[in-house]
């Protein structure tokens, strides 16, 4: 194995200087990623087999499942009662934009009909059907975008390269190869972005899988630039926890808003790329049956204002059952988020982050010459605003009623606000 890896290394290190040249974006990807920015609002979906054991996506690492016994899962799957219609239906009410779809998770199990690999929805089980197909058919229908999760961690193949997850899965450590794997992931990708119409973003995950081997190369670039030789418009994006790579489009977050980070995996520096956060509805990506630790729906609005206001777009997972259906509570909160956007939307959705940088209180947002302030949090009836711009009228968006504004040495005070938060989200209206 390390004669092929070093073998790999010398190939990619001899590549003619033509082929290493630095990524300049085209007219079309630039205007996807102002679209995707404008969009503000995706909805990530986690399924595959994990979903049938209902302990989350993680589960045959955590348990060190043998791989040979895992994908006994595939003769079991059936979710009879899938419909990618409504679970479009579901997210464009919600107020989504795009979708992201994992398309292949860490398990190694593929959600289309591949020909790389007989371990796919179609081929290895009951159920038959082309999962990523139907979804790419109800985007369209319901004008959504669809990205495409795809990991470069496998935990059944046996060329997959070795990291540390997945050691215990019971594959033959002589087997690995990672040209072969290599080559693997770029057929799949061709697949994916051939055979589908149009792709919003692949979204790579699992980079960090080798983080503790620094000899390692993933060669993303040689991915990248295979991806955007097919579709040059498609955005990508790797959630690798670290500054982008060259060749991505937008800079990923998880599981806090740019510029915090709590999780423990967002210590980065913020790029001047497009941005987007991802965050789970309750506490898992995947299905876990035990789990109903659902956010309410004034903590989810406020993570996508709170987004919006840094100038991010948020990604809310949901984890659909085994049975094919998205849980209960999970379309409560989506309904409850399309209320919101529906009457509030114009705040979030073609703005961009506000010059007022994130407060205690809340955040702006910025379109034309609006400047939308989110009061989150509130005590007083007064708020102090370090805006220096002329206002010409000033309301709030919640009662359409003006708001007294009063210019003070360094900004304005906004009076009347009337002990925030009375709703999920007070917003007053400046034009400047």
């Amino acid at each position: 194995m390390k004669k092929t890896l070093l073998i790999f290394a010398c190939v990619i290190a001899s590549l003619p200087l033509h082929a290493q040249t630095t990524y300049v974006p085209t007219a079309e990807n630039l205007a996807e990623r102002e679209a995707f920015q404008d969009a503000k609002f995706g909805i990530f979906l986690h399924w595959g087999l994990y979903a049938m054991l209902a302990t989350g996506e993680w589960t045959m690492t955590n348990n060190n499942i043998n791989y040979q016994e895992y994908q006994k899962l595939a003769g079991g799957f059936y979710p009879n009662s899938f419909d990618a219609n409504e679970w479009a239906k579901a997210i464009k009410d919600a107020g989504a934009g795009y979708i992201c779809f994992t398309s292949r998770h860490h398990e190694g199990f593929s959600m289309w009909n591949t020909q790389q690999s007989n371990y796919n929805i179609v081929k290895a089980t009951p159920f038959g059907r082309d999962v990523v197909g139907e979804l790419a058919k109800a985007c369209a229908d319901n004008d959504l975008r669809l990205h495409l999760y795809y990991s470069l961690v496998d935990w059944w193949r046996e060329d997959a390269p070795r990291g540390r997850t997945g050691l215990g899965t019971g594959r033959d450590a002589e087997k690995e190869d990672y040209p072969a794997y290599f080559q693997f992931m770029k057929n799949q990708l061709t697949e994916l972005l051939t055979n589908y119409g149009k792709i919003g973003c692949i979204w790579f995950d699992g980079y960090w899988d080798q983080d503790q081997n620094p000899s390692f190369e993933w060669n993303m670039k040689g991915l990248y630039d295979h991806i955007h030789s097919i579709q040059p418009a498609c955005l990508v994006a790797n959630n690798h926890h670290i500054s982008p790579l060259e060749g991505e489009d937008f800079q990923l977050f998880e599981r806090d808003l740019p510029g915090e980070n709590n999780a423990g995996l967002s210590g980065q520096e913020i790029s001047r790329l497009p941005l987007e956060t991802c965050e789970t509805m309750n506490g898992m990506w995947g299905y876990k049956i035990t789990d109903q630790r659902y956010k309410s729906g004034k903590t989810l609005i406020h993570y996508l204002v709170g987004a919006a206001g840094r100038g991010a777009n948020l990604l809310m997972n949901i984890g659909p059952q085994p049975d094919g259906r998205l849980p209960q509570t999970a379309l409560d909160r989506l309904k409850e988020m399309g209320q919101w956007l529906r009457k509030y939307g114009e705040s979030i959705y073609g703005t961009r982050a506000g010059e007022v940088s994130p407060r205690p209180w809340g955040v702006t947002t910025r379109k034309g010459n609006k400047l939308y302030v989110h009061v989150l949090s509130l005590e007083d009836d007064a708020l102090f605003v370090p805006v220096t711009a002329k206002v010409k009228s000033s309301i709030c968006l919640n009662t359409n009623e003006k708001v007294k504004v009063t210019n003070v040495p360094g900004g304005i005070v906004i009076s009347g606000l009337k002990q925030i938060p009375e709703e999920w989200d007070r917003i007053v209206v400046l034009e400047l």
